[in-house]
């Protein structure tokens, strides 16, 4: 499994759990996304998660930053 590509809004939120699950504490604690293992979750992309629990495009853009921002610190790539 590929771990090396870049988390993007149009990412299912279950293909991101399945690639990052160190990441899901940070999406519920961070971002509201307490409902990770639920049944939408596999049919949601990022995006339509995010903004289902409030936030907008800018703060979809700032969250995936941070996403990869987090995978490039806890990986140590670029």
């Amino acid at each position: 499994m590929k771990t090396n590509e870049k988390i993007n809004k149009n990412m299912m939120i279950g293909e991101l759990m399945e690639k990052y699950p160190n990441l899901a504490e940070v999406l519920a604690n961070d971002y509201g996304f307490h409902c990770i293992g639920c049944m939408g979750a596999t049919m949601e992309t990022l995006e339509e998660g995010a903004r289902v629990h409030g936030l907008n495009g800018k703060e979809i853009a700032k969250m995936v930053t941070a996403l990869n921002q987090l995978l490039t610190t806890k990986t140590g790539k670029k």
